[in-house]
């Protein structure tokens, strides 16, 4: 047997517990503590020893199943005061940054900490994110969600204006996520190293027009706007049709990368 098939579930672990494709929660592992449903209660001490991908069954004979919590799970049960990006857009920009273990990011706008979960994951644990966002209450909870997610130790949030510059020098990546993006290009050129790319994420195609054209005056080349669509399958034999509704549009992303000038 796999040594992965053998993890159990230790206290203050994390898991998703899996009632139907509509009905599955992210809830932390503690004595004593009880999660309650409309199915049942399930004793959160019942968990611990046991394998994920077992079952444990509530106090109305309801079985859930126990399931580890991917970087997908924690992303979307973040804590949220702000609109947050989605799985979809998070993807493209991993791998349109190259982002992975060992590299140096920098992220403007930490929002709610849905991306920054992502990238955190992505160059652990050997790289580092340093993100900016200038609202302190919204830094407060990226922190929490950071935590929630175990990838704090690789994130350092700093509550300030980006547009006064960054901190960082010659990083692999940066990606912005704010209103008025065109506002940290300069500095963003300055902060990459050479030939190394940037994101920018903007809801409205007009922002989209004014990003595009100071990267082009500023020294970035290979620049490219997508908008992702999502659209579920709702699969049943003999009857298999696109779902209802769809994750459209939430935004483009614009990427770019940065040449010597």
């Amino acid at each position: 047997m796999a040594g992965s098939d053998m993890e159990v579930v230790k206290e203050n672990d994390y898991v998703l517990l899996y009632f139907d494709e509509r009905r599955k929660w992210l809830t932390k592992v503690l004595q004593g503590r009880e999660f309650h449903t409309h199915k049942g209660i399930v004793k959160l001490d019942a968990l611990v020893g046991k394998r994920y991908g077992e079952k444990v069954v509530s106090s109305l004979n309801f079985d859930f199943w126990i399931l580890k919590p991917t970087t997908n799970d924690y992303i979307m049960r973040v804590e949220r005061p702000t609109q947050i990006m989605y799985p979809k857009d998070i993807g493209i920009i991993l791998l349109k940054l190259g982002i992975h273990s060992g590299k140096t990011v920098v992220e403007v706008g930490t929002g709610s900490a849905a991306l920054t979960i992502a990238i955190a994951t992505a160059v652990k644990p050997e790289g580092h994110l340093y993100t900016y966002e200038v609202r302190p209450e919204f830094a407060e909870t990226a922190e929490r969600n950071l935590r929630r997610a175990g990838v704090l130790d690789y994130v350092t949030i700093r509550n300030l204006d980006a547009s006064a510059g960054f901190q960082e020098k010659n990083v692999d990546a940066i990606t912005i996520d704010i209103g008025e993006p065109w506002k940290v290009l300069s500095q963003a050129y300055d902060c990459l190293n050479g030939g190394c790319p940037l994101a920018s994420f903007s809801p409205t195609v007009n922002q989209v027009e004014r990003t595009v054209t100071a990267l082009k005056q500023i020294g970035f080349v290979d620049v490219e706007t997508i908008e992702c669509l999502v659209r579920a399958m709702r699969v049943e034999e003999g009857k298999t049709r696109p779902a209802t509704t769809m994750i459209a549009h939430t935004g483009y992303v614009t990427f770019a990368r940065k040449i010597l000038r």
